[in-house]
């Protein structure tokens, strides 16, 4: 058996400032604990602007970069835009695209942010202006590396931009599993949507996950696995409304790359969101996500 090395894009600068701490947090523990080394980690630059056309529309995009989207739709995105602000955004997007051609070679690769699924072709919300996991998926079906992608979202919210993105690209299954009376109110439709119900419990949510991956493996055979493994589905989470407990979502993470293990197709996890009153349950969880990635790299 042949174990790959796994390699971690970082797709902050070290220079850049943003307000969810937790990225580098997640980044100082998985260095202090020995999980990955700085040699692990790569600081992507900012993604050719080709890659992201593919996705959205270039008048969209042009809006982005010069600052000219209204204030109006800068507060449906949750963000006040600056320049060091979409200078992220485009370094993430190319932190998911270099993830994906790192684990074509490994088997497994993670961004330690991206997950921006609420972005449409046309607009952001939700905190996300760009859609990673979509524009990565377009690059890798332009550069015929595969010809099947999964997207496994698991995030507490749907993932409605990746639905509407995804809905007329049969080479792209998209399988959402998130809070039925969570934002968004308006969903999207998924090629599978699984909506659970207020203070869903660790069994229950479980139960669900096993039994539709086994669905989803005998329905395709996907070539590649995109991975939102968002950890605010905890009961601790501000925002999430389920119940479950930590324990449970490191049990959720093994069961994704056990899957992705038996197929035998690469991954790239993208770490989506987070809201824990206590970073430190935020932290853990992320933790957790690669401790388990490691764990199952094959």
């Amino acid at each position: 058996m042949v174990v790959f090395d796994s390699i971690y894009v970082h797709p902050l600068p070290s220079n850049h400032r943003f307000p969810m701490e937790k990225y580098d947090l997640l980044h100082r523990q998985l260095i202090y604990e020995g999980t990955i080394n700085e040699n692990d980690v790569i600081q992507p630059a900012s993604i050719e602007l080709s890659n992201v056309e593919r996705v959205h529309c270039p008048n969209y995009l042009e809006d982005l970069i010069s600052l000219n989207i209204t204030p109006r739709a800068q507060r449906k995105t949750g963000f006040v835009h600056s320049q060091k602000l979409i200078e992220r955004e485009l370094t993430i997007m190319e932190g998911t695209r270099m993830a994906t051609e790192i684990a074509i070679q490994t088997n497994i690769a993670f961004n330690i942010a991206g997950g921006t699924h609420h972005a449409f072709h046309e607009r952001g919300e939700g905190f996300c202006l760009l859609n990673d996991q979509v524009i990565a998926s377009k690059w890798l079906l332009h550069k015929k590396l595969v010809s099947s992608i999964l997207i496994i979202d698991l995030d507490v919210h749907q993932g409605n931009g990746t639905a509407a993105l995804c809905a007329n690209e049969p080479e792209i299954f998209t399988f959402s599993m998130h809070g039925k009376n969570n934002y968004p109110l308006k969903k999207e439709k998924s090629n599978l949507d699984i909506e659970l119900e207020d203070k869903t419990d660790d069994k229950t949510y479980l139960y669900q996950l096993e039994s539709q991956l086994e669905n989803i493996g005998n329905k395709i055979e996907p070539d590649f696995i995109f991975y939102q493994c968002g950890v605010d589905i905890l009961e601790s989470d501000k925002l999430g409304r389920l119940g479950i407990s930590r324990q449970g979502c490191k049990i959720r993470d093994q069961l994704v790359f056990e899957f992705s293990k038996q197929l035998n197709v690469p991954i790239v996890c993208t770490m989506g969101g987070g809201y824990s009153e206590d970073i430190k349950n935020i932290v853990e969880a992320h933790s957790n996500t690669f401790r388990e990635g490691l764990n199952m790299r094959y």
